[in-house]
């Protein structure tokens, strides 16, 4: 008997995405501090690039700042740029570029311009890295006008997601959960035993089949996918509590779509820390049209004020974990 083909992990996913995103499109280029093989960046993910693809794919010197107002100049002049940041919390050494430069370039000329450029940044922690090798900082590149911030999850095409953040115009920040590398794409519609997914207006909709009537909608980007599903499981099979997952692929500007929560109350869990936070932003967004049948206000799930210890018991106490979800999600229906 014939063994079911088993899903690519993600990190497999997403090297695949960026061999056939350069396949296709001669004018895109990726850039990055030791992405050329035979090392193929710190993770991998643009392993075989450069033997491939040759000068469209080059190592550059230790500077984030430099790379992506590289990146952002071929993005202007007519070309395509996949910048990569070896880790996530040193993105913002290139803030200025990103907001003073590449997002404004969109729009400040009088007229549209094009801006195909995607920065990818693996992010979080949960690997003891320690405070400046762990942090998730999307909340603090949120409402920068021209600026999308994006976030990898395991339903969404890598590929679809890269093309069609070059297609919008706009420069893009595309953040990468680190642990998520390991996991495996789900497909076909399936993500277990237990829960079924479908995609809807761009947001990946996870539910047990044919059930209505939900307690609980949980909203997660991607990386914190695999925990929100592991506290569903719990609440239902433990507790009796029926949840659906959105887990969207954009978190910035923010638009559920068609696919707004079923269940009488929300819950957001994010792994950004707590104050001002990605889960406020939705919140916002969503209380206008969910006032009239939201059973209480809706329930927001971070990590702790504080920076990401590298011991591996004092990393727990920060971070979010399936746990903590779930005893949101109780807290708030009891």
């Amino acid at each position: 008997m014939r063994e079911p083909v088993r899903a690519e992990r993600v990190s497999e996913h997403l090297n695949r995405a960026l061999h056939d995103v350069l396949a296709a499109d001669p004018t895109v280029h990726v850039l990055g501090e030791d992405i050329a093989d035979p090392y193929g960046g710190a993770f991998k993910i643009t392993k075989g690039l450069s033997s491939r693809f040759g000068e469209r794919v080059r190592s550059t010197p230790i500077s984030e700042a430099a790379i992506v107002g590289a990146g952002a100049g071929l993005a202007l002049g007519g070309d395509k740029a996949i910048v990569e940041i070896m880790f996530a919390d040193f993105v913002t050494l290139a803030f200025d570029q990103l907001m003073n430069f590449a997002a404004k370039s969109a729009t400040m000329y009088g007229r549209p311009v094009p801006m195909p450029l995607v920065v990818r940044s693996p992010s979080g922690g949960r690997r003891g890295y320690g405070p400046t090798h762990s942090q998730s900082p999307q909340k603090h590149f949120l409402g920068v006008p021209g600026l999308s911030v994006l976030e990898l999850t395991p339903f969404h095409d890598a590929r679809a997601l890269l093309e069609d953040a070059f297609a919008a115009g706009r420069p893009a920040l595309l953040f990468e959960d680190k642990v998520l590398y390991t996991r495996r794409m789900f497909r076909d519609g399936v993500v277990d035993e237990l829960f079924r997914y479908e995609l809807v207006d761009g947001v990946a909709r996870v539910a047990v089949e044919g059930v209505a009537g939900h307690d609980c909608t949980i909203i997660a980007p991607g990386g914190m996918a695999h925990r929100a599903l592991e506290a569903m499981r719990e609440l239902l099979l433990e507790h009796d509590v029926l949840c659906e997952l959105l887990v969207p692929a954009r978190l910035y500007p923010f638009d559920l779509g068609g696919a707004l929560p079923r269940g009488r109350h929300v819950c957001v869990a994010e792994d950004g820390t707590a104050g001002a936070t990605w889960g406020a932003e939705v919140a916002t967004r969503l209380y206008p049209v969910l006032w009239g049948r939201l059973a209480r206000p809706i329930t927001l799930v971070s990590a702790a004020d504080s920076v990401i210890p590298a011991a591996p018991h004092l990393e727990h106490e920060v971070l979010v974990h399936a746990d903590t979800i779930r005893l949101a999600v109780l807290e708030a229906l009891a």
